[in-house]
């Protein structure tokens, strides 16, 4: 066995576990079924003999017919149990995987899960795990038993007949080298099949999740030629392997079957010259015809092989993904500021912040202005270590935040942002994510604070009303109410809000706002400004622009002194003006829909 193959069944069998002992029963198991699965063989050709010699009396017969039955039987017993084992060895890696790369992705940085789409997540997870299943559940058994019957029969034959045994191989080694030309490249093209299956898999998601945005833009044109596109690549790449393949392969089940060929005109010869008997020459053609049926089985398992080594490295790919540096030490923090020091992060090679630095005071407010795409959010992010900074230090309390283990950091943060997912699971469930022991009561009074207590009630089944697929029995703006109710409910002494009023409308807006001023009263409040009219009584804003802290001061101050900021008021002015007509209060700076800490 090459060293390649050593490396993905190590791989694969590491997620055994405590099956261990499943598997080698398993494989002890289907060993033993060989051997009796071989009596009815002996037992067969034995009454075959007593036949030709005249010697078939009815006592021997019926008692080798009991043997041959026996033997079967506990062939039969002994096989079924090792499937058995062997499905239950199996079932155990597939969740031991699928629980590793789970326990994976909440170490990695966000930027590295991202990284990938929601179709490849479920093609690995779901799809190419699966495909673990059936090698393990079929391959420790059957492989074993496939493989050791022609063995066996072939080491009888010898015994029998050293030609004809001889003969009866001709044509299953002539299939065999048919098999390794068809095979030759296959772990290159599998790779490109996978590959073409992989691009297949996520461009369907993708399009049958933005079937409703295609068709609200008239771009199902467009949209489906890509889908288009992906379905006939995959097609002509199919297509093109099995154009190269199918001769060797029909060739290979044509000529490895065909032992007859060999074996009954030698035997003949061998027979008429007198140097083979009768009953030897009819028990070889018997048991030569059941030497090519578990080999072509062995071929086909050898298929499993290439899938297996695809999946392996797929698995062992993302579980050797970076992850999030954890601390040797456990750190604690000394209060509830947050302090930025000389920060730098750049995501696929491209410098997203350079040199931040600011410090957010404990129990004040802190708002972060700037163009889309300045890096507001990413500052929000790294806060919480979605990422990792690539130089510079973060502070919450006096203490590195990557000497914070991450779940007592977050137990300090309730971090809203503008993309908000709710689980297919009740509204209820969904706000008790914030702090799991939450009865029912302390969640219905976060919702009310989050003004989202009324529509749940109005829904058909109240706070029992499933949510939907990432919240889609939901309007954005219900959505992001019950992420507030989230925070509401965390009560964390540092609240994050990244742009967390995007979607909500202004006759709620006012009252979201108000309820975001009572949770934060004497916390730490960090707000991406959606409109920068909510922000103008922040302790402190920081304008942010390709990257950097242009300017940092009171709502008054950047108004005289940053002319970054008093263009940005000015957009936001006339998008006021355009859009909502004649609102006074989105343009009253002294308004109180803006965010309070409320000290």
């Amino acid at each position: 066995m090459t060293e390649k193959k050593q490396n993905w069944l190590s791989g694969i069998f590491g997620f055994i576990g405590e099956y261990k002992g499943a598997m080698i029963g398993s494989v002890t198991l289907a060993v033993l079924s060989v051997a009796c699965g071989l009596i009815p063989y002996f037992a067969v050709s034995r009454i075959i003999i007593l036949f030709l010699q005249n010697e078939a009396e009815m006592g021997r017969i019926a008692g080798m017919a009991a043997i041959a039955l026996g033997g079967y039987a506990l062939h039969r017993l002994l096989f079924s149990t090792a499937t058995v084992l062997s499905h239950q060895t199996a079932f155990a890696v597939l969740k031991n995987i699928r629980s590793a790369i789970a326990e994976k992705l909440i170490c990695m940085p966000m930027g590295t899960v991202m990284g990938r789409s929601s179709g490849q997540y479920k093609d690995i997870l779901v799809d190419e795990v699966e495909r673990v299943e059936f090698p393990i559940a079929h391959m420790l058994p059957e492989f074993t038993s496939n493989l050791l019957i022609p063995v066996a029969v072939l080491i009888y034959m010898l015994t029998l007949d050293p030609r004809l045994a001889l003969c009866s191989v001709t044509t299953v080694v002539l299939g065999l080298l048919c098999f390794k030309r068809m095979m030759s490249n296959y772990e290159v093209r599998f790779s490109k099949y996978m590959e073409a299956c992989e691009t297949l898999n996520s461009t369907v998601i993708e399009y049958v999740n933005g079937i409703e945005v295609i068709k609200a833009f008239g771009q199902s044109t467009s949209s489906y030629e890509k889908y288009a596109d992906a379905v006939n690549g995959y097609r002509d790449y199919t297509l093109e392997w099995y154009k190269r393949s199918w001769m060797f392969s029909s060739a290979a089940y044509s000529i490895m079957p065909s032992v007859l060929l060999t074996v009954l005109p030698a035997g003949a010869v061998f027979y008429r010259n007198g140097t083979l008997e009768l009953p030897v020459y009819i028990v070889c053609i018997i048991l030569s015809l059941g030497l090519v049926p578990p080999l072509i089985k062995v071929v086909e398992f050898l298929d499993n092989f290439a899938v297996m080594e695809q999946t392996e490295a797929m698995v062992q790919g993302l579980l050797s993904a970076e992850e999030l540096s954890r601390p040797k030490r456990a750190g604690q923090p000394d209060g509830y500021s947050f302090e930025f020091k000389n920060v730098g992060f750049a995501y696929d090679k491209a410098q997203v912040l350079q040199d931040v630095s600011f410090t957010a005071k404990e129990g004040q407010m802190t708002a972060l202005a700037g163009p889309s795409g300045s890096g507001k959010s990413t500052i929000a992010k790294l806060m919480v270590r979605f990422w990792d900074s690539g130089s510079g230090e973060i502070l919450l309390g006096g203490t590195n935040i990557r000497d914070i283990p991450q779940d007592i950091l977050m137990d300090h943060i309730s971090y809203v942002s503008q993309d908000n997912y709710l689980f297919n699971i009740s509204i209820l469930e969904n706000i008790r994510i914030g702090r799991p022991g939450a009865t029912v009561q302390e969640v219905k009074e976060a919702a009310k604070k989050a003004c989202c207590h009324e529509f749940i009630e109005k829904l058909e089944h109240g706070y029992d009303t499933l949510a939907g697929d990432a919240g889609g029995q939901l309007s954005g703006g219900e959505r992001q109410r019950i992420a507030i109710a989230r925070a509401i409910l965390k009560n964390a002494p540092v609240v994050i809000l990244d742009e967390a009023t995007a979607f909500t409308d202004p006759e709620n807006e006012d009252k979201i706002q108000s309820s975001i001023s009572s949770l934060t009263r004497g916390k730490t409040l960090i707000v991406i400004a959606h409109r920068l009219s909510t922000i103008v009584n922040a302790d402190q804003i920081l304008v942010v622009d390709s990257g950097r802290i242009e300017a940092s001061g009171t709502h008054k101050k950047l108004m005289e002194e940053c002319p970054l900021y008093q263009r940005l008021w000015r957009s936001h002015m006339d998008s006021m003006r355009w859009g909502m007509g004649s609102r006074k209060e989105e343009y009253d700076p002294d308004h109180k829909a803006s965010f309070k800490t409320g000290r």
